[in-house]
């Protein structure tokens, strides 16, 4: 005599979860890789990588319908609901990541050393064509507060060098950084005073950013000044901030080697 043996079923929610987390996977890197190399317009850009997130965010709620159900009815399953789980975190991760930062950091996207006198960015024909004509904007005196309180060491960096060194040795530190310098004006002539600016990316998904920066000489050698702001957004995620802090430690170096 023959024994049916009655398997249970597997869960359902178990089943589409990976299908959905690979599915948001793949239009997540999609997007980026699209926004990154200029293929998309940046508005659609971000309608699609969030479209990857919101289905990344589905797979995990699957995920988490198949573990009730495979604990209250004993179906099967367990090892895909994981599965989904996994990837649609790994999708999840680095967003989750920056919502961390978006909720720990002030809503500001325009960082300077110099709150009180931030330097101004150029408005010449070769500074606005780089920039697509755009200036950024002045900083009213509350965004400069919350800056002051959040980001107590940026601050200004004197070296102990002529103008004409310094402002060699803060091309050379723009150089290292990968930006890219758009003018540059020495130091001297009747304000005394030289700049650099340039455009830099941020590291995954290459979004431009601002980037001024100002040279005075002072009677015990120079002061240096940056102002890095976003083109994109209300909140820089510290990103300017990061940006400002690798051009001081950078600038930093490069003077210790010369003195």
């Amino acid at each position: 005599m023959r024994h049916l043996i009655l398997e249970e079923p597997f869960s359902r929610p178990a089943k589409w979860s990976p299908m959905l987390a690979w599915f948001a996977l793949a239009v997540t890197v999609m997007a980026v890789l699209l926004i990154r190399f200029g293929r998309i317009d940046y508005q659609s850009g971000f309608v699609a990588l969030g479209t990857g997130l919101a289905i990344a965010v589905v797979a995990v709620g699957m995920s988490l319908v198949a573990f009730v159900r495979i604990w209250q009815e004993g179906r099967r399953g367990l090892g895909s609901a994981i599965k989904g789980l996994v990837i649609a975190s790994l999708v999840l991760a680095y967003p989750a990541w920056l919502g961390f930062r978006a909720v720990t950091l002030p809503p500001i996207n325009d960082i300077a050393t110099d709150t009180d006198d931030p330097p101004s960015f150029s408005r010449s024909r070769v500074a606005l064509d780089a920039r697509g004509g755009r200036v950024p904007p002045d900083v009213p005196p509350e965004a400069r507060e919350a800056q002051r309180e959040a980001y107590v060491q940026i601050a200004p960096l004197t070296l102990d060098l002529p103008p004409d060194e310094a402002f060699e040795l803060v091309q050379k530190a723009a150089a290292n950084l990968g930006w890219q310098i758009i003018e540059t004006v020495p130091p001297g002539g009747r304000m005394g005073a030289g700049r650099l600016e340039a455009i830099d990316r941020t590291l995954i998904l290459r979004l431009p950013d601002d980037v001024t920066v100002r040279i005075r000489p002072r009677a015990d050698g120079t002061r240096i000044d940056i102002r890095s702001a976003s083109r994109m957004g209300t909140h820089d995620l510290g990103t300017n901030a990061q940006r400002i802090r690798a051009f001081l430690e950078e600038a930093s170096n490069l003077a210790l080697a010369v003195n």
